[in-house]
């Protein structure tokens, strides 16, 4: 039999030459590489031991009943002597014999330290690991392993987090295998299918009566803020920027011993969605109407978004100590939209007040109060607390921060909570007074941290059971959201791949939106967005909570978009960065200001107009054929003048002949710039000799005008 080489072997044995060379060093046979050749003698070896696992164990069972044999024979040494000899001289029998012996150490080594090599070959990794703690799982230095997620495209420091993906990548490279851990807890497949049990109904025994949460709505500058003010006694609206309330504020305040919470929805129209959300988190909606102004545009939407909500609603009829008050003609205007008020035979209380006098102030309360007491307001506190966010920022120190209000249960300090995508532990509670509570019953307002990021403004709170139930729940929420965001990206077809090519001639106006709150991104994208037209798109391309920073300026360098920033301040290093990479950043504190820039910055993109103006009129009475020069018309002004850069349009009988730019104009030899009515000139048309006498041609100019935004 020729020499063998070791791939060639493997590949019969079906094995990797890896192990086969592994196993030969193991018998001291010597091989270099995958291509070095094999004797005949160590093949037979080879096939022998590994290519039948049956023949294997009976080679194990002949070598064990060899073993007993030894023992008997001990008494023949003779017969030993003999056997023996044979051994030594069988050279295959001794490489054999070396093996099991290797095999059978190895065996009784695994027996000592059980599942050392499986920990070695198989480790188990959680959902997510720190770079360093995969270091030393895969017994690796570091910043190996940061050279190699670099090499995946991952920039990731010593103590940050990879998924459990990324490391299973990092430890192919070494030829480990990597499985995940599965949690103590039980999975959960889906999230909100969990959740339901928490949202279950509670048993009427267990329910006891609660405080009314109260929003109060209407237009802007009716009034609503400074109407709180004199129920809280505060003097709020002074820090508002221009005395408009910019997000949601919630409050409670003590009448005859019973509580109530309040919130401040803002009036202005950028702010529906907010308005939408304090509707949907309460339970009777005060509508705020100035009697001097009437019903207006949010005044009906407030309207609206009570009714979507399905919860009562009470009119206060405010600034009624004005000259032009006039209550009726508010009371006749809500008629016109289904809001009859008692006095006019309809369900809605109205109430006359004057924030600013404090007139009408306790019979509002006492309405309240009697309302919430129709409604029968219950609640089960000594349950798992849920609660809805109604504002969230974040705070440089504390980290997300997040106004919740408790609409059942009682919220602790130490609770884990799922809000929306963020998940965490409740470290502190403060009421709206700066107060730090260690619990919260229903209907209370509180300030809350300790959640891994901030949450939308809306988003529900539940507490579960432990820390890792609420991460678990939140990576699903998340992967749930990148999965329907990949889904929903649209992909290019033949029916709409001429939209998209005409989509072309859109101009793109990219903007990234920063606020100090998650509302107010919001409000601000929402209403950005909608001062898109046919030719001008406006696209919020990025939206967040805080100061604006060099990585929100290197991305509005990238995409070519403008900052907007409310409420908050750039960093210096980002306005430095904006500056050198000549980023547009603006901030305001008022949103009717960014609107106007907005539009300002919308109508220098407008396509301008052109406008055709007409300068004169002139006749033709001769023409001269000139060398060098072509057809030139002898012409005199009949209106108007004629200027050397103006455009022309040549009329032969009432009809256009040619369209078309001045060559030359000249008075007598020389160059004229322009030749008014009542002189001669010569006349030399660009690319046109056909010119007879009697023609007119008419003198005119195309002028840009700016184009403004349709409202």
């Amino acid at each position: 039999m020729s020499k063998v080489r070791v791939y060639e072997l493997a590949k019969k044995l079906d094995m990797s030459s890896k192990e086969l060379i592994t196993k030969l060093e193991e018998l001291s046979i010597e091989v270099n590489s995958h291509m070095s050749s094999l004797e005949e003698e160590d093949v037979n070896i080879i096939e022998e031991l590994f290519a039948k696992p049956e023949e294997t164990s009976k080679k194990e069972e002949t070598t064990t009943e060899k073993q007993k044999d030894s023992k008997k024979k001990a008494e023949e040494p003779k017969k030993t002597n003999k056997k023996a000899k044979k051994k030594k001289l069988s050279k295959k029998e001794q490489k054999k014999q070396r093996y099991q012996d290797t095999q059978q150490q190895n065996e009784k080594t695994e027996d000592k330290s059980e599942g050392k090599n499986e920990v070695d070959d198989i480790i188990e990794l959680e959902e997510k690991i720190i770079v360093k703690d995969l270091a030393e799982k895969l017994d690796k230095n570091p910043n190996e392993i940061i050279g190699k997620l670099v090499q995946l495209g991952i920039m990731a420091a010593i103590n940050q987090e990879v998924d459990f993906e990324t490391a299973e990548l990092i430890a192919s490279e070494y030829d480990i295998e990597v499985t995940k851990k599965e949690s103590e807890e039980e999975e959960v497949e889906d999230p909100e299918e969990f959740l339901s049990f928490e949202l279950e109904e509670d048993d009427p025994k267990d329910l006891e009566f609660r405080s009314p949460v109260i929003s109060v709505m209407g237009h802007v500058d009716h009034g609503k803020t400074t109407l709180l003010d004199a129920i809280r006694k505060t003097k709020h609206v002074d820090t508002e920027a221009g005395g408009i309330t910019q997000h949601i504020g919630a409050s409670e305040i003590m009448i005859n011993d019973q509580k109530i919470v309040f919130l401040d929805t803002p009036g202005h129209e950028a702010f529906t969605s907010m308005r939408a959300r304090g509707a949907k988190a309460t339970d009777i909606a005060i509508l705020v109407v100035a009697a001097d102004d009437g019903v207006m545009p949010q005044t009906i939407e407030a309207i609206n978004h009570a009714r979507a909500a399905e919860i009562p609603m009470i009119v206060a009829i405010n600034k009624i100590d004005k000259p032009g008050a006039n209550p009726d003609r508010v009371k006749q205007e809500l008629t016109e939209h289904n809001v009859v008020i008692e006095d006019w035979g309809g369900d809605v209380i109205a109430v006359e007040v004057s924030a600013i006098e404090g007139t009408g102030i306790d019979q509002l309360l006492e309405t309240i109060i009697l309302v919430a007491e129709m409604e029968e307001l219950k609640a089960n506190p000594n349950r798992k607390a849920l609660g809805i966010v109604i504002e969230a920022n974040l705070d440089k120190g504390r980290g997300a921060v997040a106004t919740v209000l408790v609409k059942n249960g009682t919220l602790n300090i130490g609770d884990n909570v799922v809000v929306g995508l963020a998940s965490g532990k409740i470290r502190a509670m403060v009421n709206d007074s700066g107060k730090r509570l260690k619990k919260a019953g229903p209907a209370t307002a509180v300030e809350v941290t300790g959640l891994s990021e901030v949450p939308k403004a809306g988003d529900k709170l539940i507490v579960v059971d432990d820390e890792k139930m609420a991460r678990n729940i939140a990576a699903k929420r998340q992967s749930k959201l990148k999965l329907d965001k990949v889904k929903s990206d649209k992909r290019v077809s033949l029916e709409d791949l001429y939209d998209r090519m005409k989509e072309g001639e859109l101009k793109e106006l990219n903007i990234i939106v920063k606020a100090d709150v998650q509302g107010s991104v919001e409000a601000v994208r929402q209403s950005l967005s909608k001062l898109s037209n046919e030719e001008v798109v406006i696209k919020p391309i990025h939206g967040g909570v805080g100061a604006i920073t060099e990585t929100d300026v290197m991305l509005a360098s990238a995409s070519n978009a403008i900052i907007i920033g409310f409420n908050v301040r750039p960093t210096s290093s980002a306005t430095a960065i904006a500056k050198n990479e000549e980023v547009d950043l603006r901030t305001y504190r008022i949103i009717y200001k960014a609107i106007e820039d907005i539009e300002a910055a919308m109508e220098g993109m407008l396509d301008p107009e052109f406008k055709e103006v007409d300068l004169g009129k002139v006749e033709v009475r001769a023409t001269f054929k000139v060398p060098n020069a072509g057809m030139v018309a002898g012409c005199y002004v009949l209106e108007g003048k004629i200027t050397r850069n103006s455009k022309i349009r040549l009329v032969r009988d009432g009809i256009v002949i040619h369209e078309g730019e001045i060559d030359s104009l000249r008075r007598f030899k020389d160059e004229a710039k322009e030749v008014v009515k009542g002189y001669e000139c010569g006349v030399g048309i660009e690319n046109f000799n056909d010119v007879k006498e009697g023609d007119i041609i008419e003198a005119y100019e195309i002028q840009e005008i700016q184009r403004k935004l349709k409202k």
